[in-house]
């Protein structure tokens, strides 16, 4: 009788502690964090809130896809998440917004960080949805090869405001070819409705209309909305502390 008292405690002692230890890896935040770069820029623009967040332990991807083709941007940034030891957050900055919202569908994705970013519905394109909300910036060059890109010389007031002075110029004459078409590819089944969604407003963006950005965090039920005054599209690279702040509140939200 003793015998069997003491066994049937001690597989209750098991269950206890398996439960328990359970129990503590769902609670734990999202460690693994995947940034997903724009278009015009690639993802070195990520520097700061890189160094923020592995400073603080998380584990950081930067993407580096080639805005050739909406599909292949997808495929590149899941090909990234695929690599991550475990679960992770995904962050994306203006058209890495609409990757994310496709690529975010992936088991590994637990939420979505959208940092001045699209974030269009089933059927919409951001092109499109540009069109209901028109950005303020008119630099917009588009090549008869079907590549876009935004006038340097504009550059650095229309997509880089706050940037330092040098840095906006030299991102000016290096920023990548964009294929005009990645901004027409329409949107099938967005993750955002199935994910949690935390969002960033940048007050004073000329590419993206801050009022297209509460649009979409307010039809994307985004657990937090921050709204950075005086901040431009460059949102993600002259507050880095904020959009960091933001992408650890969605690791601990997303458990």
């Amino acid at each position: 009788m003793k015998t069997s008292l003491l066994q049937s405690l001690a597989v209750l002692l098991v269950v206890s502690m398996g439960i328990s230890r359970s129990f503590g890896q769902e609670t734990r935040p999202v460690r693994n964090i995947v940034l997903v770069h724009g278009a015009f820029v690639d993802g070195s623009g990520w520097q700061g809130i890189f160094d923020i967040l592995t400073r603080q332990g998380y584990k950081v991807a930067v993407t580096q896809h080639a805005l050739l083709s909406y599909e292949d941007d997808v495929k590149a940034v899941n090909r990234i998440i695929d690599q991550q030891d475990g679960p992770c957050i995904l962050v994306g900055h203006s058209y890495g917004g609409a990757v994310i919202t496709k690529a975010g569908n992936n088991a590994k994705v637990k939420g979505l960080v959208y940092l001045a970013a699209h974030a269009p519905d089933e059927g919409e394109s951001e092109a499109e949805n540009g069109k209901k909300y028109p950005s303020a910036y008119k630099s917009l060059i588009k090549g008869k090869d079907g590549f876009d890109y935004i006038d340097p010389a504009k550059f650095p007031d229309d997509f880089a405001g706050g940037v330092p002075a040098q840095q906006a110029r030299f991102m000016a004459i290096s920023q990548p070819p964009t294929a005009d078409s990645i901004f027409h590819a329409i949107i099938r089944n967005p993750a955002w409705k199935t994910k949690p969604v935390w969002y960033m407003v940048a007050k004073a963006d000329k590419i993206i209309n801050p009022d297209l950005e509460r649009l979409y965090a307010k039809r994307a039920n985004a657990q937090k909305t921050v709204e950075i005054e005086g901040a431009s599209h460059c949102v993600f690279m002259t507050h880095p502390k904020e959009a960091a702040d933001l992408i650890i509140a969605a690791s601990k939200g997303s458990r």
